[in-house]
């Protein structure tokens, strides 16, 4: 059974934001431990970020524009990174963060709408 083209692509999309965001943020924990060593442990853990990122354009090109890729990915990013800061960071979503996602979701909205 193969998975639909929008079912791989958003799957893989998901995958390698987790690994991005944790790459780009999860070391904000670990202020004591020294930049290069954070660079270099980021740097593998972005990796795997490309192994997913890459597959995931190259199937979902074609079923996809590329503008759309890159919304169906920024909204995923922003959705994966609302939920790091929130479980991993503490940090705390206010009304701004979400008039703020939603109005980007209303640009997704009109990057997959059919004007035509």
């Amino acid at each position: 059974m193969t998975l639909p083209v929008p079912v791989v692509t958003v799957g893989l999309l998901i995958l390698s934001n987790l690994f991005m965001t944790v790459a780009w943020y999860g070391h904000l924990k670990f202020k004591g431990t020294a930049l290069g060593i954070v660079i270099l442990v980021s740097w593998g853990i972005a990796f795997f970020e490309y192994v997913l990122q890459v597959p995931a354009n190259r199937i979902g090109y074609g079923y996809f524009n590329a503008a759309q890729l890159k919304t169906i990915q920024e909204v995923i990013s922003l959705t994966v990174f609302a939920g790091f800061s929130w479980l991993y960071l503490g940090e705390k979503l206010t009304w701004q963060h979400g008039v703020g996602f939603a109005l980007i979701c209303l640009g997704a909205w009109f990057v997959f709408h059919d004007w035509t």
